[in-house]
């Protein structure tokens, strides 16, 4: 039996357009269970505990911005944090697909959802032969957003012969996290593109470049297309 695992989070929300937060992003991490990431996974759990954050569940903006229960920690372990994350990401080899929206360019809900609905069911068509030679595809999704929990069922029940959607808490996937980290340097990235990161980010990441080389850069490598 070929299992592929698919890893959804998102960045925003379907509310109106905001100037601070003015994209709703949905990222997909896809995991072939034939591939054995333990030892990443034992690896990741040894180099967080040396920084002092043992099964600790990372999440990449709060990271970034010194907050929750970074709010006080240095930031040159915070670097290092995420570094982790994204090794773990290099070592795994995952592949990831990432859709998003400008909220300002949509008229409502039903607008966004129909847009974002269109972008993920032309992807699975283009890559339908790769999806349907898996013999369950098995999604793992937080249902944080019931708008989105309806495009996934909309589009990959309907258009694939055996899904399986399975809820979960973030802290029990280190890939769920690792879909938290990719939606949030995508977020980033957009950013990037339009020279709108924060003064938090810019120093976080050594600025512009700093974020392009150390980030972007590599995580295209495992991005489809």
């Amino acid at each position: 039996m070929r299992e592929l695992s698919i890893f959804i989070d998102e960045s925003g929300d379907f509310g109106e357009y905001q100037p601070i937060a003015p994209y709703y992003i949905v990222t997909m991490v896809f995991h072939d269970q034939s591939n054995d990431i333990n030892e990443c996974l034992i690896s990741l759990e040894h180099e967080l505990t040396y920084l002092g954050y043992p099964q600790h569940c990372l999440h990449a903006g709060p990271i970034i911005r010194m907050e929750s229960e970074f709010k006080y920690e240095d930031i040159v372990v915070r670097r290092k944090i995420l570094m982790k994350m994204m090794g773990f990401v290099r070592k795994t080899k995952i592949k990831f697909k990432s859709f998003y929206i400008e909220k300002r360019n949509v008229e409502d809900i039903t607008d966004a959802t129909g847009k974002l609905s269109k972008q993920i069911g032309e992807w699975v068509k283009n890559n339908y032969e790769m999806l349907l030679s898996y013999d369950i595809v098995k999604i793992y999704y937080d249902n944080g957003q019931v708008e989105l929990s309806r495009i996934l069922a909309s589009v990959f029940n309907i258009l694939l012969p055996s899904v399986v959607t399975k809820k979960v808490l973030p802290s029990d996937y280190r890939l769920f996290q690792a879909t938290d980290f990719i939606c949030t340097m995508k977020l980033s990235e957009l950013k990037l593109e339009k020279h709108t990161l924060s003064i938090q980010e810019q120093r976080f990441f050594g600025g512009e470049d700093g974020l392009y080389k150390n980030y972007l850069k590599d995580l295209k490598k495992y991005e489809f297309e």
